[in-house]
């Protein structure tokens, strides 16, 4: 008779070094709204239920772009902007200004105007390799909800006030009201 036992292979339990930054995941941008602090976020910002706002910013290029759905009174679509483009603009209303690094080390900018108002909509800033900055805002969500940006706070509508909050997002998108 065949002896037919099954005999194990020798497997090779050597520790073996990972190849640098393996272990490592990405951590997504902080974005810093008014006073507070939002960690680990895709740059995505859900106002109201609805995506409505994504920043990026692409440091090795000095790129920061903002992408926003812009809202009236009503909840009506009055204009969109695409990576610092404006792709929808109701008579020419909005205009975006986007300035990369200045001489003196300034960082990329972005700012949005209402040309009808002189309102300054949005003004986002990269402050860091993985930081952005929204320290200005005023517009609507879409279901006409004021949003207002300040250095000190963020107001949506006038229920929900945030300042001084410091959320771990996980690689989500921020939420406001």
């Amino acid at each position: 008779m065949m002896d037919e036992s099954v005999h194990p292979r020798s497997a090779d339990l050597s520790p073996r070094p990972e190849p640098a930054g393996a272990g490592l995941q990405k951590v997504g941008p902080e974005l810093l709204i008014g006073s507070n602090i939002f960690r680990n976020t895709n740059g995505v910002v859900k106002i109201d239920g609805k995506e409505q706002l994504v920043l990026e910013y692409r440091p090795e290029q000095a790129l920061l772009w903002l992408t926003i759905d812009l809202y009236g009174e009503a909840g009506d679509h009055i204009a969109h902007v695409r990576r610092n483009r404006v792709v929808l603009n109701q008579g020419g209303r909005f205009s975006i200004e986007s300035r990369g690094p200045g001489p003196e080390g300034e960082p990329p900018s972005v700012r949005l105007w209402d040309q009808q108002s002189g309102v300054l909509v949005c003004e986002a800033n990269a402050v860091a390799e993985n930081k952005i900055r929204i320290s200005a805002g005023k517009f609507y969500s879409h279901k006409g909800q004021p949003v207002e940006i300040t250095p000190h706070y963020c107001r949506i509508g006038s229920g929900t006030a945030l300042f001084g909050d410091i959320v771990e997002s996980r690689g989500g998108t921020v939420v406001l009201g």
